[in-house]
Order: C-alpha cells, then structure tokens, then sequence
C-alpha cells in the first residue's frame, strides 16, 4: 500500500488530472443515455519531448444516441426512468436495454423464423402511421368519416385524463361506470391513441401517452401486477389491457426503459395462466373465453416486441380453445365458442375465439374458419338498434383478417353506423353513449367510446394476417 501511494504522489500532475477528467466523462456519457452505452470511446495519450507540454491528450469520441431516452419537452422537465417504486431495471441485461425500435421488432420475427404466423405477429404494428397507414386505409375500405371519428373521440379521450396521467371509468364525463378501474381506464385509453400511430415519443398524443406510462408503471409491483383497486372480477381483465398497452408501446418504440415493466406484466401472465390452459379472475384458477382472449393478445403483443414468452403457454391456450369450441346442435354456427367449458356458444365468444387462432396460427383455409365467421355476418351484423361493442371489436378484427366478401359486407355496415352513433355536440362530443350497449350500461362512456375507436382504426390497427392476394385467390376458387 505504501509503494501504491508513492507511485500516485510521483505521477505527475497531468496524468492525475487526466484519469479524474476521464471518470468524470464516463459519468457524464452514462447519465445521457437510457440504455447505458456510452458508444466508442478512443483515448490516445501521447508524452511530449517537453514536460511542460500541454499537447498530451486527444480524445475522440462518437456522437452518443440519446434516442432512446423518454422524450426531454418543455411539459416535461425532469425526466425519470427508475419510475415505479420497486425498479426491476436491475433483473435485464444492458444489452437487451439497447434495442432500437426496428430490432426490437425484427427480434421477434428472427426467434420465431420457422413459424409463419410469428413473422406476421412481429409486424402488427407496422401499419399506423405514414403511407402504410393510408394505403391499408384505402384498401381494407376506410373514409375519410372514419378518421374524422377517430380524431373526433381522440379529443374526446383527451380532454378526460386526469392530471396525474390516468383516466377513470367513472368520470368527469356524464353516464360513468359503477365501478372504479383506473388501470383498465388508463390502459384502454392509452390503446386508442397507440392504435392511430402517437407514441410517447411521437405523434399528436405524446403528451398525454407520456404522462399515462409513467401512471401505468408505477402501479406494477414485484409479480409484475398492477391493479390492486379494483373489483376482484375486473382486475385480471385491467391487467391483461395494462400488459397489451406497454408491450405495444415497447414494440412500437423500442424505448429501453419499458422494456422491463412490460416484460414483468408478461411473465405474470405466464405464470397466472391456469391448468385449464386459460385466464379468468384469479391467478393460476378457472378459464373463460373472455379474459383468456385478452391474455393471449397480450402475448402476442409481447411476441411482436421480442419479448421473452414461455413457449408452452400456447400448447395450453390451444387445449383450452378446443375445450369450449362446439358445433350447435341446431347448425345455428357451423362452428362456435362458448364463454366457459359446457356453455353455449354465443357470437361474442365465437369471434374472440377465432381471433385466437387466427393469431395462434390458423390458416384462413382451416375448418370452421369461413363457417364460423359467415354465421357471425349472416346472423349478427353490426345493429346499432341494439349495440354490442365488445362483441363488435372481436368480430372486426376477425373478419378484418379474414378479408374478402364476409368483410366487404361487415364494414358497409360499420364504417357508416359508428359515425352516425358518435355524439357531434355538447360536452360529450367525440363520445358513444353507453346506456343501450350491452355492457356499457355497466362499464360506462369510456368503454363504449375507447372500443368504438378501436373498432374504426381497425383498417391499420394490426397488420392483415393473411396475404391479400392469397385472400382475392381463396375467395374466386370457391
């Protein structure tokens, strides 16, 4: 230790000041950048033939991306990302914090290779914003009234957050929910304005994604769970939506900071999946159609990202669907889905049902794909007489990625009936009134106007699964 010390008082000055300038700069490269890499750093030190020289030191370093750091604006000031009040940042590598947003993406796509769908799955939401956007707007049958819906119930949502970041199922808005959910508010909200391309970092709807992701992380606790208020039958449905808004904002941004939150929510997910090879309200206990088709969209939101997903959870999934899947006595559908193992099967579950397979792999040629999907338009088109939007989400997306005549037919109907039911003045305008829906007497205007939303992106929400071409061939060979 002595000889240490005097090697350090005979090092010359310059040679002292230069480690401490160094350390000092690494400090300073690490707290500019989210993902922790600093970037290359060349140090040359060259002695002069002059003790006194002050030629001695040249530094080149290269420009440090700062990109994936939350975005820095005038309404944001401070920035933290070690935002929840257990940080799980310190459980992921630094190499996995780095990902730019289309490695983010294209991991997924390359882990998966020898799956068709996966690839397809990876690219879900390529279509939100730019010329894609436009063109699949033109092609799966948009109008210029659908966007202007959009916009309209966007502006609507906005004007409702609250100043912390989060949205209520109850109010300030007239015709609320019974219940309280924030995380199933926020986390609903945060998906309309996702599915029309804004980001935290981008888009018209940054502001208030921003404040919503920051909300939304801080209720994640160590299992990755993030609604502890909530009625005991809502709080897996919260948690589901909660998983699927920041697997897609992680995917859609490649932002390293919430990579960590959404893949907690995941693995949660994989681990509550119970024996019956479901979800429903408890942890690891009982199946329904229901919850299970929001858990599984979760996933594969997760999948898009390059997220860590346990493989068999899908062999599972797979079991359950088989297990509530039925052909009616009465050929009412040539093939159905019931809420639970036993029951009968209604259209709602129907089209959730096969939005999971769809997802899970089926090709559009699959036995009871066509039939199940027909029975759904033939029997239970969009009827705003007697409105159903949870019902009407599951089957436009379905029918959506199904193409041809059976969504030609869907979308006559919706693309003119939910611009016509969307409130035009007042306070609530941009909003769908609640009381005649099926569930929104119980859920409230948020839910009925936030899957009104969804259901009017739908043209770029999620990639087509299936090619266009193959759908035109498939549909004039029958």
């Amino acid at each position: 230790m002595a000889k240490v010390k005097q090697r350090v008082k005979d090092s010359p000055s310059w040679l002292i000041s230069l480690v401490v300038h160094l350390v000092l700069l690494l400090v300073l490269a690490l707290i500019s950048t989210s993902s922790g890499k600093v970037g290359r750093l060349l140090l040359t030190i060259r002695q002069g033939d002059d003790r006194a020289t002050t030629e001695l030191v040249e530094f080149s370093i290269d420009p440090i991306d700062v990109n994936d750091f939350p975005i820095e604006d005038a309404w944001e000031p401070a920035i933290d990302v070690d935002i929840s009040p257990v940080s799980v940042l310190a459980n992921v590598e630094l190499s996995s914090l780095s990902l730019a947003p289309e490695l983010a993406v294209a991991s997924a796509a390359t882990a998966t290779s020898e799956e068709e769908s996966s690839s397809k799955v990876a690219m879900m939401f390529r279509g939100r914003t730019g010329a894609m956007k436009q063109k699949l707007l033109r092609e799966a049958g948009g109008t210029q009234a659908t966007e202007d819906a959009v916009s309209l119930g966007l502006e609507w949502l906005k004007r409702q957050q609250h100043k912390g970041g989060s949205w209520s199922l109850t109010g300030p808005y007239a015709d609320g929910a019974r219940s309280e959910n924030r995380v199933s508010a926020t986390a609903m909200a945060m998906l309309a304005f996702m599915g029309s391309g804004s980001t935290h970092r981008s888009g018209p709807y940054q502001k208030e994604l921003w404040q919503a992701v920051r909300w939304l992380v801080k209720q994640q606790d160590r299992q990755g769970f993030m609604v502890a208020q909530a009625n005991e039958h809502e709080k897996m449905y919260a948690q589901a939506q909660a998983m699927i808004a920041l697997c897609e904002l992680y995917a859609m941004t490649g932002d390293s900071w919430i990579r960590p939150y959404a893949q907690a929510s995941c693995d949660f997910a994989c681990r509550a999946q119970s024996p019956q090879g479901g979800w429903r309200y408890r942890p690891r206990y009982d199946s329904d159609t229901s919850v299970t088709g929001w858990f599984v969209m979760g996933l594969k939101s997760a999948e898009a990202a390059g997220l860590d997903i346990d493989p068999y959870v899908w062999p599972r999934v797979e079991k359950y669907l088989d297990s509530v899947s039925a052909r009616s006595t009465d050929n009412y559908y040539a093939v159905g889905y019931s809420y639970k193992v036993g029951d009968i099967t209604s259209p709602s579950m129907t089209a959730e049902g096969l939005l999971c397979r769809q997802y899970m792999g089926w090709q559009r040629n699959m036995p009871g794909m066509a039939e199940g999907l027909g029975a759904l338009a033939q029997n239970h088109p969009i009827d705003t007489g007697d409105p159903d939007v949870y019902y009407w989400y599951y089957a436009t997306q379905s029918l959506h990625h199904f193409g041809g005549p059976l969504w030609t037919q869907w979308n006559e109907k919706l693309k003119v009936a939910l611009p016509a039911e969307q409130e035009l003045r007042g306070r609530e305008k941009g909003s769908w009134d609640p009381m005649n829906d099926a569930w929104g007497r119980h859920a409230g205007r948020l839910y009925t106007t936030c899957f009104s939303l969804y259901c009017l992106e739908v043209y770029y929400r999620h990639m087509p699964l299936y090619d266009p071409d193959e759908v035109t061939q498939a549909d004039e060979e029958i």
